[in-house]
């Protein structure tokens, strides 16, 4: 999955004005900064960034309100409001920017630009993950609403180095030479991640990314709702227009390998002791001593040997696998690949949520949390059911999306993150 493929445009990453905040007029750029909207999923962790400082980035991309239209408004309001009183600003030429995160052993970089937009047929860009509907017409009413792309797509390519401690070229090789000076900003998060930013606008070194990135293929990492909504954007502005392209995040993860985390599920108005007795015979279930880490890692070696989740909620862990083959066959879609049909996120979805326990498949109902911890703790406070999966492994991950198959969306949860408020793209410059 290196290349676009024989007669296939490859990435095409322009440079923009970026928009970033105004130093002088923030309390710190770490305290305006945020995680993805996709990830604030708590009251609590909403709160705490909208009281870090009032210009918070959060109060655009997770703005509040009793009803979608008059949220969005208020979103396109304050950003618009921000940047008429110098609180954000946009760079005054166009650059490609290259981002750094790191924390202790952990260093990712990779470059921020404006990518063409292209249909999955195209093999250019490969999502792995299919959407929710009712999100992607959310975020595509606040983006329509703001006419900013206010957080960058994580994408992955491969470049053509043999690993990261090999001599650079291409893009790698640039982004080694502009880390060397002075950074545009560098900043700290409560997470612990340092962050810098450095603008790249010498003719020569935007030349050599465009070439290197001309034939590549990548895979979206973290963003699929923010794809489909780009894609759906494109199609009600006529071309050309600023449209055609979306924020996104490159890395080379021949350089800088990604993690890959599990997203967990949190069942709304299923109890754990009612999931428990609608199993039945169906999987075998185990209570495994506690704490969390320990209990997740009896689910990492039950994982190795097929499917196997973790639920909890009533104060205990209760490990669950081993499905009943017969069931499996069943529940589980036919005429699709063997490795999708294995999927724990497959398995939980069309097994276990729809022929189990028979919930509908609705937000309501099924909520995505990227911290375990979390996802426990909202299921002990509601009286809910966590559902606590273990990460795919890339090369599945990888080897589906070259295929063009689709996982079950929120399968996947690919970080580093990029923090969101470093750089914006404003739409109407």
């Amino acid at each position: 999955m290196n290349s676009a493929g024989p007669g296939k445009s490859g990435l095409d990453l322009v440079p923009f004005r970026g928009v970033r905040y105004v130093p002088e007029r923030v309390g710190s750029l770490a305290a305006v900064t945020s995680p993805p909207y996709d990830v604030v999923v708590r009251p609590d962790g909403l709160l705490h960034l909208e009281s870090a400082d009032p210009h918070n980035i959060v109060r655009v991309i997770l703005p509040q309100g009793e009803s979608a239209g008059p949220r969005h408004r208020h979103a396109a309001d304050t950003l618009r409001g921000w940047l008429a009183e110098g609180v954000l600003a946009a760079d005054e030429a166009p650059a490609l920017y290259v981002y750094e995160q790191r924390r202790g052993d952990l260093l990712q970089r990779g470059v921020i630009g404006a990518l063409r937009l292209s249909e999955p047929s195209e093999g250019v860009v490969l999502p792995h993950e299919d959407v929710i509907q009712d999100v992607v017409e959310d975020r595509a009413d606040l983006m329509r609403a703001t006419a900013a792309n206010l957080e960058p797509l994580l994408l992955t390519y491969r470049g053509d180095g043999p690993g990261p401690d090999a001599p650079a070229s291409g893009t790698a090789a640039v982004v080694e030479r502009v880390v060397a000076s002075p950074p545009l900003l560098a900043t700290t998060t409560e997470d612990g991640f340092a962050h810098r930013l450095w603008a790249v606008r010498d003719p020569e070194e935007l030349g050599a990314i465009r070439a290197d990135l001309s034939g590549r293929q990548a895979l979206i990492a973290d963003g699929h709702h923010r794809w489909a909504t780009y894609l759906r954007l494109r199609e009600r502005h006529p071309s050309p227009s600023p449209w055609d392209y979306g924020l996104v995040l490159l890395v080379d993860t021949v350089r800088h390998p990604l993690r890959v985390r599990a997203i967990h599920r949190l069942l709304r108005g299923l109890t754990v002791g009612r999931a428990l007795r609608l199993l039945g015979d169906a999987f075998r279930v185990r209570e495994v001593p506690g704490p969390l880490a320990g209990a997740e890692r009896a689910l990492a070696d039950a994982a190795a040997g097929g499917n196997a989740f973790l639920l909890a909620g009533d104060g205990r862990f209760h490990l669950v696998d081993r499905p009943d083959p017969a069931l499996l066959a069943r529940t589980v879609p036919a005429g699709r690949p063997r490795a999708w049909r294995a999927l724990d996120a497959t398995v939980l979805h069309s097994t276990l949520i729809a022929e189990v326990w028979s919930l509908p498949d609705s937000s309501e109902r099924i909520a995505y949390l990227h911290e375990a911890d979390a996802a426990v703790e909202q299921a002990v406070r509601t009286d809910s059911t966590a559902v606590l999966m273990h990460p795919v492994a890339e090369s599945v991950v990888r080897d589906l999306a070259g295929a063009g198959v689709r996982m079950p969306r929120k399968s996947t949860s690919f970080g580093p993150k990029p923090a969101t408020g470093l750089v914006l793209r404003d739409l109407e410059l």
